[in-house]
C-alpha cells in the first residue's frame, strides 16, 4: 500500500486481515501523535486556501473526486469486502451510497449555506443576517462496518462546507481509506486537503487531542465518551454517531409478508453489523405466529458464506463473542431458538438466527447486539409496543409497519429516524439527516443539516437607518423611562393579548 498522510517516518505497522480466511491482506504504518498532529497542521494550509475557493470551484473539484471513485469502484469494493467480509454485492452497494453523498453534498452546500435575512424585532432599523462559514479541519473517525459510506457522510459534507479533512480509520479495515487518500491526492489541486492517519486507538486519541476544529466519530458509546472526554481539552465540538438498539413494530394491519422480507433484510444485511440494525422486534398478537413463520422462511432461504451468499464473515472476533453470549443469555433465559443458534456459529461465520419468547430481561433485548440475530416479541397492543420499544438507552432508527395508524405510531417512537413500511430508508436518502439521541450521540450527517453541521454560524446586526429613539446610546431624554414603560405595555403586557383575542373573536363571529 501507498503512504499515508504524507511521508511517515513511524517503523511500527497495522496488519490488516481477511475476516473470512484469516489471510493477511497489508499492512499501514501506525502513526505517532506527533505525525497525526503534522497532519493537521497540513490540513489547516490546504484549509485556508479550500475555504477561499468559490462554491463553483469547489463543486467541479468534488465532481472530479466523485468521478475519480466512481472509476476504482470494484477496486474499493473488493477492498471493502475483504477487509470487512461483507459479501461483494453488499460492498459495491456502499461504494454507491457513498458516491451518493458525494454528490449530493456538492449539490447542495451553496443553498444550505446561503445566508438568510431574519426579523430584527423592534431593531426594525437593523438588517440581520445568519451566515455559515467553515470550521476549517475536520477530523473523522470513522468505523469498521461501513468503512466507506459511514465516514465519507461525514468526509463529503465537511469538504463541500469548505473544510479540509484528517480521517481515522478503523484498525480493522484501514486499507480503503487508504486508497481513497490516494485517489483524493491524484484528484484535487490542493495538497493534504484529505489525509488519513492509520493506527489504532492511541492514533484515535491523537486526532481527538489535536488541534482540529470538530470531530466527528462513528462507533461505540463507550468509545464516544472517550473521544469527547479527549476532545474536551481543547474544547473541540464533536459530533457522536453511536450504536442503536433499533425497534421494529408490526400492527396488525401490516402487510405481513412484506414485513417479514424487509425485517430479515434490515437485521441481517452486512451480516446484523450496522449501528441502525433491526434488533428486537414487536408484533402485534394477532399477527404474531404469520409474521414469525414468514421470517423463519425467509431466513431459510439465505447463504452464509461464500462468493455468492447473503451473509459474510464477521469482521471482528471480539464480536462475535458478544453475540455468542447475547444468544446463551437469551436461551438460558427461555427465548426459543428458530434458526441457527449458538451451536451454528463456525469461527468468524455466524448462521441467521431467529429468536421467540424474549423479553427485556434479556441481553439480545437491550444491549447492542450487532449480529445477525432476529428476536421477536408478541406484544398485546400498540401502546405495549411502543412502550417498549422506547424502553432503551438508546434512540437511533425505527421501523414501522402498519396500516392508518403508521405515521401516528412513528411519532411516538423517542428515535432520531423512522422508516414506514421499510427498513432503513431514511440512510439511503441523501437529503435526510442522519442521526440520533441519547446513548446513540447527537449531531447530524447528510441533508442539508449535514454541511451546516462543519459549519461556524455567524449572526450580523447591520443598521441600516437612523431613528429617532437610539436604544444604543447613553444620550436618551430625560422621560426615557416613562417611554420605555409605555412601550413595554404596549408591545408585551395583557392589554396586547386582550386585544388580539377580541379581533379573534370578532373574526370568527
Amino acid at each position: 500500500m501507498a503512504t499515508v498522510a504524507s511521508t511517515t517516518t513511524t517503523t511500527d505497522r497495522l496488519s490488516s486481515f481477511n475476516p473470512a480466511t484469516g489471510e493477511l491482506i497489508a499492512t499501514v504504518p501506525i502513526l505517532t501523535p506527533a505525525e497525526v498532529d503534522a497532519a493537521v497542521v497540513r490540513a489547516r494550509t490546504a484549509a485556508a486556501s479550500w475555504s477561499h475557493l468559490s462554491f463553483e470551484a469547489r463543486t467541479e473539484e468534488l465532481i472530479s473526486f466523485r468521478k475519480a471513485l466512481a472509476a476504482h469502484a470494484d477496486e474499493l469494493a473488493d477492498l471493502i469486502h475483504r477487509e470487512n467480509g461483507k459479501p461483494e454485492l453488499e460492498a459495491l452497494v456502499e461504494v454507491m451510497m457513498a458516491l451518493g453523498h458525494v454528490q449530493h453534498a456538492a449539490a447542495r452546500a451553496e443553498t444550505a449555506m446561503e445566508p438568510r435575512r431574519v426579523s430584527a424585532g423592534m431593531l426594525a432599523n437593523f438588517r440581520a443576517t445568519i451566515s455559515y462559514h467553515p470550521l476549517g479541519v475536520v477530523g473523522v473517525i470513522g468505523p469498521w462496518n461501513y468503512p466507506l459510506y459511514t465516514p465519507m457522510g461525514s468526509i463529503a459534507y465537511a469538504l463541500a462546507a469548505g473544510n479540509a479533512v484528517v480521517w481515522k480509520p478503523s484498525e480493522l479495515t484501514p486499507l480503503v481509506a487508504v486508497r481513497v487518500a490516494e485517489i483524493a491526492r491524484e484528484t484535487f489541486a490542493l495538497p493534504d486537503l484529505l489525509q488519513v492517519v492509520t493506527g489504532a486507538g492511541t492514533t484515535g486519541a491523537a486526532l481527538a487531542k489535536s488541534a482540529v476544529d470538530k470531530i466527528a466519530f462513528t462507533g461505540s458509546a463507550g468509545t464516544g465518551k472517550r473521544v469527547m472526554i479527549a476532545a474536551a481539552e481543547r474544547l473541540t465540538p464533536v459530533l457522536l454517531e453511536l450504536g442503536g438498539k433499533d425497534p421494529m413494530i408490526v400492527a396488525e394491519d401490516a402487510d405481513v409478508e412484506k414485513a417479514a422480507e424487509a425485517c430479515v433484510y434490515g437485521a441481517l444485511t452486512n451480516a446484523g453489523q450496522a449501528c441502525i440494525s433491526v434488533e428486537r422486534v414487536y408484533v402485534a398478537e394477532a399477527v404474531h405466529d404469520r409474521f414469525v413463520e414468514e421470517v423463519v422462511k425467509n431466513v431459510r432461504q439465505l447463504k452464509t458464506g461464500g462468493d455468492d451468499g447473503h451473509l459474510g464473515a464477521m469482521t471482528s472476533p471480539a464480536q462475535v463473542a458478544i453475540v455468542r453470549d447475547h444468544l446463551d443469555d437469551a436461551v438460558a433465559k427461555g427465548a426459543v431458538v428458530h434458526t441457527g443458534g449458538a451451536a451454528a456459529i463456525s469461527g468468524n461465520y455466524i448462521q441467521p438466527t431467529v429468536l421467540t419468547n424474549v423479553d427485556h430481561h434479556m441481553k439480545v433485548m437491550h444491549d447492542e447486539t450487532f449480529g445477525p440475530i432476529i428476536p421477536i416479541k408478541r406484544v398485546g397492543s400498540l401502546d405495549e409496543a411502543v412502550r417498549l420499544a422506547n424502553d432503551t438507552i438508546y434512540g437511533l432508527g425505527s421501523s414501522v409497519f402498519a396500516g392508518k395508524a403508521a405515521r401516528t405510531i412513528a411519532d411516538k417512537l423517542r428515535a432520531g429516524m423512522t422508516s414506514i413500511n421499510s427498513v432503513m430508508g431514511f440512510a439511503g436518502i441523501p437529503s435526510l439527516p442522519f442521526g440520533g439521541i441519547g446513548d446513540s450521540g447527537f449531531g447530524r450527517i447528510h441533508g442539508d443539516e449535514g454541511i451546516r453541521e462543519f459549519t461556524r454560524i455567524k449572526s450580523t446586526a447591520e443598521q441600516v437607518m437612523s431613528i429617532p429613539l437610539n436604544m444604543m446610546s447613553f444620550r436618551q431624554p430625560k422621560d426615557m423611562p416613562k417611554r420605555l414603560r409605555g412601550m413595554i405595555k404596549q408591545l408585551y403586557g395583557q392589554g396586547v393579548v386582550a386585544k388580539a383575542t377580541d379581533l379573534f373573536r370578532k373574526l370568527r363571529s
